[in-house]
């Protein structure tokens, strides 16, 4: 399970993604554990914090389950933690980047405009769900290491399953997009295993209401260094482009897109996940380079 934050600031120089995970679902630890047959999900657990624009940080470290504490309004990951007070979510980051060991260190609040609770199932089976807590929501972002304070517009949801997403999936795209009425726009687009695909659109309004769209067609965008391909949901006629592109690993991207949804410009923060890629052998060798896991946990 993992709970999932993104929030651009106001002035467009800098962006933030955190996911909290409880069962890491692409830890190569916890892959490896599946392998052996002796997988605990609670093993497998981590903050992943990456800075974009001016400042730029990522980590991601593996912790076991001794690491991990929760409570119904509280979750802590070794030095990190996330709570809710009813009104507001306080993520309390401490944690060590990656390639460089630099510190990252502070506060991320979010304040939901309202919160959502309807799941969605994203398989044919129904053992995968995604949430949309705070489709909107303001954010405000107090690091001091590195020294950084913000504040921008926010979302925040969660996924969760019953098995690995490798088994469900072949590969998907996710984008959201603020709109000019304060609503947000969310686009699922898997290619599922059994064959068929998931396709969902989404467009809740600054109140909190929620209704289903029509999914516009398929463009594609550039291929990453790494092969990856992409594509995105765009309304007809209209086109999607990369402005920047944030995450380039060997299975997964994360992009900021210049596009249209719902007959206006907007701009969307984009993912493009390749499972068949994770679950290659020459992607679990690499992965531990960048997500390294507390010794002895």
């Amino acid at each position: 399970m993992w709970w999932y934050v993104d929030a651009f600031s106001d002035d467009g120089r800098h962006g933030i993604t955190l996911i909290a995970q409880v069962g890491s679902c692409f830890s190569p630890y916890y892959a490896s554990a599946r392998r052996r047959r002796s997988s605990d999900p609670l093993n497998h657990n981590s903050l992943n914090v990456a800075l974009y624009g001016e400042v730029k940080r990522w980590a991601m470290t593996e912790r076991g389950r001794s690491a991990l504490h929760r409570q119904p309004d509280r979750l802590e990951i070794g030095p990190s933690s996330l709570s809710w007070d009813g009104h507001c979510l306080s993520i309390r980051i401490d944690e060590i980047a990656v390639p460089l060991p630099r510190r990252i260190r502070g506060t991320v609040k979010l304040y939901p405009r309202t919160v959502a609770g309807q799941p969605y199932f994203l398989d044919g089976a129904g053992r995968h769900r995604w949430a949309p807590i705070a489709p909107g929501a303001r954010v405000e972002v107090a690091l001091d290491r590195p020294s950084l304070h913000w504040s921008g517009h926010g979302y925040l949801d969660s996924n969760w399953g019953s098995e690995p997403l490798e088994k469900a999936f072949r590969y998907w795209e996710w984008s959201r997009a603020e709109l000019k009425d304060g609503g947000t726009a969310v686009l699922y687009d898997a290619t599922r295993r059994d064959g068929q695909r998931t396709e969902l659109g989404l467009h809740f309004d600054p109140s909190g209401r929620v209704e289903q769209i029509e999914v516009p067609p398929h463009a594609s965008l550039p291929t990453t260094a790494w092969r990856m391909r992409r594509g995105t949901r765009v309304d007809a006629q209209k086109s999607a482009r990369v402005t920047a592109t944030l995450e380039n690993t060997p299975f997964y991207t994360r992009s900021v897109l210049a596009t249209h949804m719902l007959g206006e410009p907007v701009t969307a923060m984009h993912e493009s996940v390749c499972l068949d890629r994770f679950d290659s052998r020459w992607v679990q060798v690499l992965l531990p380079f960048r997500i390294p896991r507390v010794p002895g946990s």
